[in-house]
């Protein structure tokens, strides 16, 4: 099927684009970036890959991709939690790593037109794949596989070179992109510039994330550095309802020394300082986001032997 070359402005012309999709969508990027190379450009590329292709049940990679990585290295929480990984990890891996060589292409193009030091270039994506580890589908999911993703910035403002361990959402990066184009953020627009932590000025920077799903399920969670804290509206349809007025606590891992998600501790007795801390973080940001303030029901409490959780460690 012909596809939109979006390197031909303002036309909307369908052309061919042959080839391995994201060797298409990069051919196109690379000559919408030399008949700019002249004047100041923003361009969005958007890959569809490595995501799962809904009419396959597949992960299809370029050719001889596959066979390179089937077999390869599985991370602990999709190994132990079954789902489809094992048949599909390969393919995802080749997709991957076509984007990665993509990637390569891009920066070469910029490199050779004399663009490198004048061009901020951002890497990341929307979500990642849990493999139907969570759920019975791959992707809509609080847990860390699906929402901890990839990002690399490199251009100016991002020329120190390092890695923040600070946490940021991705609706931090529209205004970082303004702050780093010197263009004014918008009052209205959420998230914030994440240049300041680049310079180590973390002052008034969110301690926690938040994030929202209606979709698989109606669900929400907050992550600390340390813990992740979410909710589940059991009765509530996803896809169909947007939020609930009532939900249960359904899971609260340490990341600290669980980083795969793996034990969940949200009904044990000694967590319960962890979860009534997290709980009211939770509360506070649904509120700021809109939301109501509903009612957790909380899980039912099993005892933990000698373990206890301080104060301190529940603000973690």
């Amino acid at each position: 099927m012909p596809e939109r070359d979006t390197a031909s402005e303002g036309q909307e012309n369908a052309v061919d684009l042959p080839g391995y999709r994201v060797d298409a969508v990069t051919d196109a990027a690379i000559r919408y970036i030399d008949g700019h190379k002249s004047d100041p450009f923003f361009l969005f590329v958007s890959y569809l890959e490595p995501h799962h292709q809904n009419h396959l049940d597949d992960y299809p990679p370029p050719d001889g991709y596959r066979e390179r990585y089937t077999g390869g290295w599985v991370p602990p929480d999709l190994a132990v939690l079954g789902g489809t990984v094992h048949q599909h990890l390969g393919g995802y891996y080749g997709m991957v790593k076509r984007l990665d060589e993509a990637l390569g292409r891009t920066l070469d193009a910029l490199k050779s037109l004399h663009l490198t030091d004048n061009t901020v270039v951002l890497y990341t994506s929307d979500h990642g794949c849990h493999f139907r580890t969570r759920n019975s589908e791959y992707k809509r999911s609080c847990h860390e596989a699906s929402i901890r993703v990839p990002t690399a910035v490199q251009g100016p403002g991002f020329d120190g070179g390092g890695m923040l361990s600070d946490l940021v959402s991705l609706i931090d990066l529209p205004p970082t992109i303004l702050d780093a184009a010197g263009l004014d953020i918008p009052e209205e627009m959420q998230g914030r510039s994440i240049l300041p932590l680049t310079r180590g000025e973390r002052e008034n920077w969110p301690e926690e994330m938040f994030v929202q799903i209606s979709e698989a399920q109606v669900g929400r969670a907050v992550r600390t550095h340390r813990w992740k804290y979410g909710v589940d509206a059991p009765d509530k349809r996803g896809g169909h309802d947007p939020g609930s007025d009532v939900y249960e606590d359904h899971y609260l891992y340490d990341l600290q020394v669980d980083p795969y998600e793996l034990t969940n501790l949200v009904g044990v007795e000694a967590h319960r300082p962890v979860v009534e801390k997290m709980r009211e973080r939770l509360i506070r940001r649904m509120v700021e986001a809109g939301e109501v303030a509903p009612e957790i029901r909380s899980a039912e409490v099993t005892k933990s032997g000698q373990r206890r959780v301080s104060e301190e460690e529940a603000l973690e």
